[in-house]
C-alpha cells in the first residue's frame, strides 16, 4: 500500500470518527456520574486519536512485511497534521 492510499484510509478513519463526536459527548454527559470523567472534551479528543492511531496500526500489521519504524513515522505525521481540524470540532 502506497503512502496516498494509507493517507486516504486514516482520512476516511479521522472523518468516519469524527462524526460520533456528538453523540459521545452527549453520552458521557448522560453518564457523567457512572464515567467519572473530568473533561469530556478530551476524553473523546483520547478516543478519536486512539481510533485514528489503533486502525492505522492495524492495517498496516496485514501487510506481508512489518511497517518499518520509518512507515510508522510517515503515518503518525499523516494522523497528527489533522490535529487541528480534530480538536476544533471537539472544542467548538
Amino acid at each position: 500500500m502506497n503512502e496516498e492510499e494509507i493517507e486516504g484510509l486514516i482520512t476516511q478513519t479521522i472523518n468516519g470518527a469524527s462524526l460520533t463526536i456528538p453523540a459521545y459527548l452527549e453520552d458521557i454527559k448522560q453518564n457523567q456520574e457512572s464515567l467519572k470523567v473530568e473533561n469530556p472534551q478530551e476524553f473523546v479528543y483520547g478516543m478519536i486519536m486512539g481510533m485514528a492511531l489503533g486502525m492505522t496500526g492495524a492495517l498496516l500489521s496485514t501487510q506481508t512485511e512489518m511497517p518499518t519504524a520509518e512507515e510508522q513515522m510517515k503515518v503518525r505525521d499523516i494522523i497528527y497534521k489533522y490535529i487541528p481540524e480534530i480538536r476544533e470540532k471537539i472544542f467548538s
